[in-house]
């Protein structure tokens, strides 16, 4: 009989002990797989949450400041429209979705409004709390989502779904809450600007932010009405959170290095910080469950070395080396951790797709990349568990244990 035969055999013999050291490293490994299958559903839920927020990064030109960005001077700074081009064929990772845009003051009456010309289906997509007031949107992956190869899940924000706007009429503009209410305009009312009629084809709801103090229409009218030809004032664009922590500002300013860019810190650290987070908490269950795994099998290793004393004796004594022992109560630990490792991605899986709804209300499907790392974390556990109780074994003198209690 072979030492693999001998050890399969002695497993099979004593299936309580079998038992027991499974079900410590089950439990484990599916832990491990129940928290990670939900966190990659729920950070990518997160991530669509943040593109709520909007854009995160500005390009201005050089000679601008932010200030000149929410003030429209009317003498502000611009640069030409085709730098959207270079960004858009440098084909650089991270820029999920472009708003350029030309902003002046205007008079309008006895009242200066903000004339913001926009291309409606990038410019939407960006703000997506415009969305909620009924305004289709373009689709955007979402900025903050986890790594290429990861799964695919089901929990889209709706918003984020509809039809895209391609473009607004000649004639047509939106006008921001405070704007409508100093006019006393309406959906489908007329506003003058610098001679041209606009029709208002929608009021937007209030965002306490400058968009309420403006007046929205085409990009390509405003430039004409204005006589700026093809000049913008800035880009806003939505970039991956982690793009931007990884250098994604260095390549924009490689790409444009006569523009001023900028990060609007606030969105851009809630989203780091966020994702870090998530990232942390699965690291954190990670290094409790190696710990607690590794112990839980080292003692039911150990447990098993005392009970069989008397037997690793014999062994030793017909003539067995130390490697011997070493090979028989490291080849248990390696089944245990393989079967282990199996039962406990199954267990996990399964805990995820039923809890993600019931308790998160997030849909999970199976992560199946997370089998093979289920399998090589359970072998590590019982292997970093088993070592100490097999160099003990091999200690055991052949003859000290022989005697009868």
């Amino acid at each position: 009989m072979t030492l693999t035969e001998l050890t399969i055999k002695e497993l099979w013999h004593r299936k309580s002990q079998l038992i027991s050291g499974l079900l410590a490293i089950t439990l484990g490994i599916g832990v491990i797989v129940g928290i990670r299958s939900i966190s990659v559903v729920s950070e990518k839920a997160v991530a669509v949450n943040l593109d709520n927020l909007g854009a995160n990064i500005l390009v201005l030109p050089q000679a601008a400041s932010v200030d000149n960005y929410y003030a429209a001077d009317i003498d502000a700074p611009t640069f030409s429209e085709s730098y959207v081009e270079k960004i858009v064929t440098s084909t650089l990772p991270g820029v999920d979705n472009m708003s350029p845009k030309l902003t002046r003051r205007v008079k309008i009456g006895n009242e200066n409004i903000v004339l913001t010309g926009i291309l409606p289906k990038s410019e939407i997509a960006s703000k997506p709390i415009w969305q909620s007031g009924g305004l289709l949107g373009n689709k955007v992956n979402p900025s903050c989502a986890p790594k290429a190869g990861a799964e695919k899940t089901k929990n889209i924000d709706p918003k984020l779904q509809r039809k895209g706007i391609e473009t607004l009429a000649s004639n047509d503009c939106f006008l921001g809450s405070a704007v409508a209410q100093k006019f006393k305009l309406k959906e489908n009312g007329k506003l003058t600007i610098q001679g041209k009629e606009f029709n208002v084809v929608k009021v937007l709801p209030e965002t306490g932010t400058v968009d309420d103090d403006r007046v929205f229409a085409n990009l390509h009218e405003v430039q004409a009405l204005l006589g700026t030809g093809e000049q913008i004032s800035a880009i806003e664009i939505m970039g991956c959170c982690s793009a931007i922590s990884e250098g994604l500002l260095s390549k924009l300013r490689n790409i444009l290095p006569d523009t001023r860019i900028t990060t609007i810190g606030q969105i851009v650290s809630t989203q780091i910080e966020t994702n870090r987070m998530m990232n942390k908490i699965s690291l954190v269950f990670l290094i409790i469950i190696l710990f607690v795994g590794s112990i839980s099998i080292g003692n039911y290793i150990w447990a098993n070395v005392n009970e069989r004393r008397k037997e690793i004796g014999i062994l030793r004594m017909i003539g067995y080396h130390k490697k011997q022992v070493y090979y028989i109560l490291i080849l248990k630990a390696l089944i245990i951790g393989i079967v282990g490792g199996v039962l406990g991605y199954v267990l996990g899986t399964l805990a995820a797709i039923w809890l993600g709804p019931l308790f998160i209300g997030i849909e999970v499907s199976p992560i199946y990349s997370l089998l093979f790392l289920s399998i090589a974390i359970s072998i590590i556990i019982s292997i970093i568990g088993s070592v100490i109780p097999a160099y003990m074994a091999g200690k055991i003198e052949p003859f000290s244990n022989m005697q009868e209690d």
